[in-house]
């Protein structure tokens, strides 16, 4: 199968994930942005299955709050790893008896061990040199060892878990499309 796109760190494939996903190599990081199934328009339904045919050791998936719990038993197969949430300059979500939705949560999923994941967390060098001195650390911290991150000039720092990035209005070429690129990310 041709990739969609493709460069010496990604291919990109096009198409529905239940017709192609056989004939794909194992990748060692699958992103998903399935449909919610949360407006009445016609593209937007949940296509059943397609969390336990993804193949590989760890899947990020875009998807709100109310798209994961609807459908957490299609996750059964996975273990939740941790979540970011992407803060949009806008949103959606026109309900008066609702808040305005200017988020979206981007879930990483993954099965077997933890340590065997290929985990790199991005930093952020703009952090602010902040020292908090207590006698003793807070009880509800519990014991919380040295960190490789972590330095004294007061940065690179693990990028927060809150990432605000503009949104695609104007020039998106798919309704639901993602920015691309890390240089609008505010740490």
């Amino acid at each position: 199968m041709t990739p969609y796109y493709q460069d010496e760190s990604v291919q990109i494939f096009l198409g529905d994930c239940r017709e192609i996903v056989a004939s794909l190599p194992t990748p060692s990081v699958t992103i998903a942005d399935p449909p919610y199934g949360e407006t009445s328009l016609e593209w937007d339904r949940w296509v059943l299955g397609w969390p336990a045919i993804m193949p590989g050791n760890a899947l990020w998936c875009f998807g709100s709050m109310r798209m994961f719990l609807e459908h957490a038993g299609e996750f059964a197969l996975w273990r939740f790893g941790q979540d970011v949430v992407w803060e949009k300059h806008n949103g959606s979500g026109f309900h008066a008896d609702r808040f305005k939705r200017v988020h979206e949560n981007a879930v990483h999923w993954y099965r077997g061990e933890w340590v065997s994941q290929h985990l790199q967390v991005p930093t952020t060098s703009d952090a602010t040199k902040h020292q908090v001195r207590r006698k003793q650390r807070p009880p509800h911290m519990g014991v919380i060892g040295g960190s490789a991150y972590a330095s004294d000039d007061g940065g690179p720092r693990l990028m927060r878990s809150v990432i605000q990035v503009p949104s695609c209005h104007g020039y998106a070429q798919h309704p639901t499309q993602k920015p691309i690129g890390a240089g609008s990310v505010h740490g």
